[in-house]
């Protein structure tokens, strides 16, 4: 075969090469197995084989948001794909761009017992669906559907047959740039609305969201033009850090004080922030005062919460734009942060003290590992009734170094993550919080590939030996909540089987014992602490 010709399996690995993909994850089967071998034989790419194809999807998406790239998975027809069904409505929800290769049954066989419609599964997910048309149109439908991602900001999944995989053709390099120039907040009576609000506030809040991660040091002129404190949303979690006028997490997540002093601001300025109803509280947070929201999507904008003004526009950009029209002015700073006491209004109580023999207590337990654990760090959280307390009490350094798989509201997505998010950077550790539940449903099948990587990984199992968010609803009734309860297996032995390092905490003893573990460890290690149902916060959302 000619050097310009090629199988359009290859043709379909150094697509993804072309496209700067080194890390690929998957699972391999009839459809996608050449394809990934040429990808790692011939192109030099690392491929990360997963237990379960979801993984590979999830582990994808985390890499995408550690590393500001375009993460790609891959797997094989029929059940391949079903099994990515949450994963995929994860990421779309999320809007996190990441390019899944999909085979299919061959075009001339509809009749394989793995035939499935991908278009229609991939449909209900929110993901997007891209059609390898021919052959000889690999490349650039490779090409369109990195494109897509990026500027979809979702995945995208590309539908591979399997009988196009052994025809020869000819590979040129194809790709198709994003444009994506910031757009300046236009003049008009929406701009001059805003400012207006902006201006006559007198206890303003600045907000950020996920959306406005990269605006931080524009965001925090104006806070300091407005002397208005700042604040973010759950996904911005860590962007202000530092700062002495920050609030950290507001909505149902603030501490007490918190909530109180946000109850009388009177405007508060968003950026990139969708303003969910856990981040206004099913909007009682935004009774009683103007709320000005900026993002640069017209589809988010006044999507979960209808603002008073909204700008579609870049974050970084309006908010030095409105700083220019407050000088010009001559606006006088509204002078809010004067009156507020940090150190109260950032103090989360700390709830009950004392446990049950052979427990621990879990607000305590989060205290001490958030002074215990190293400080840069890569925090991921899994799903489940712990997960608030965690978002609350646990430091992140900023928002690209937290992942929150609880788009979809699933649990057993955690792991997955922590493991892209470490393949992404191997220069942190990777901090998982996660549920008993969440582990046995997505962690013990993911939790040895961590192990076969060499990966530095933190495992905090919350173990309550139960379902504890369904656990509540029986309690709060008066009713036995026997059947939400589980008798799992010792999580720490399994870990330690494994081939990582698990240990068991049931007393404040054993709790100094895995911290001590945390400075000397050479493996995955698993801290799995045993809680009382009956003694772990109600979700704060």
């Amino acid at each position: 075969m000619s050097d310009d010709k090629r199988y359009a399996y290859q043709s379909i690995a150094r697509s993804v090469l072309d496209h700067g993909v080194d890390t690929m994850f998957g699972l391999m089967g009839d459809a996608n197995l050449f394809m990934v071998d040429d990808y790692v034989r011939n192109g030099g790419g690392r491929f990360v084989p997963v237990a379960h194809e979801g993984s590979a999807v999830l582990m994808a998406q985390a890499w995408s948001h550690v590393s500001g790239r375009i993460g790609v998975a891959t797997v094989t027809h029929g059940p391949a794909l079903t099994n990515c069904v949450t994963a995929l409505t994860e990421g779309a929800r999320g809007h996190v761009p990441m390019v899944l290769l999909a085979g299919d049954t061959p075009v001339m066989a509809p009749q394989n017992l793995q035939n499935i419609d991908q278009r229609e599964v991939v449909k209900v997910t929110g993901a997007g669906f891209e059609q390898i048309r021919a052959p000889e149109t690999a490349a650039h439908d490779i090409a369109h559907a990195f494109y897509r991602a990026t500027v979809e900001k979702r995945p995208i999944v590309v539908n591979m047959p399997a009988d196009f995989m052994w025809q020869e053709v000819e590979h040129k390099p194809v790709s198709f740039p994003a444009f994506s120039a910031p757009a300046m907040v236009p003049e008009g009576e929406d701009l001059d609305n805003a400012i207006g609000m902006i201006a006559s506030a007198r206890r303003p809040i600045i907000l950020a969201g996920g959306g406005a991660a990269g605006a931080r040091d524009a965001l925090i002129r104006l806070a300091d033009r407005l002397e208005a404190p700042l604040a973010t949303t759950l996904k911005a979690k860590g962007l202000f850090n530092g700062h002495p006028y920050n609030l950290d997490i507001i909505g149902t997540l603030s501490t007490p004080a918190t909530y109180d002093a946000i109850t009388k601001a009177d405007c508060i300025v968003c950026f990139g922030a969708s303003l969910h109803h856990f981040t206004t509280d099913k909007g009682k947070l935004m009774k009683g005062k103007r709320v000005v929201q900026v993002n640069d999507s017209v589809t988010e904008a006044s999507k979960n919460f209808h603002a008073d003004v909204a700008l579609i526009s870049d974050a970084r950009l309006t908010a030095d734009n409105i700083v220019h029209w407050l000088d010009e002015a001559e606006i006088p700073p509204s002078g809010f942060t004067r009156d507020l006491d940090m150190a109260a209004l950032t103090f989360h109580p700390p709830g009950r003290t004392g446990a049950k023999p052979g427990k621990v207590n879990f607000v305590q337990a989060l205290q001490r590992l958030d002074e215990a654990l190293p400080k840069e760090r890569i925090l991921t959280t899994d799903g489940g009734r712990f997960m608030t307390e965690v978002w609350c009490r646990i430091s992140a350094p900023n928002p690209q170094s937290f992942i929150v798989t609880a788009n979809f509201g699933s649990i057993g997505l955690g792991l997955p993550e922590a493991i892209g998010a470490a393949l992404a950077d191997s220069s942190r550790p990777v901090v998982l919080f996660t549920g008993d539940g969440g582990f046995m449903m997505g962690g013990i099948n993911e939790f040895n590939t961590a192990v076969r990587l060499g990966l530095d990984l933190i495992v905090i199992v919350a173990n309550d030996s139960a379902y504890g968010a369904e656990h509540i609803q029986f309690i709060d009734r008066a009713m036995d909540p026997g059947l939400t309860q589980f008798d799992w297996p010792p999580f720490a032995d399994i870990a330690t089987a494994l081939g990582g390092l698990g240990i068991s905490v049931q007393s404040a003893d054993d709790l100094e014992r895995a911290i001590e573990a945390l400075n000397t460890r050479d493996r995955p290690l698993l801290i799995e602490l045993n809680l009382d149902p009956e003694d772990v916060p109600r979700m704060r959302i």
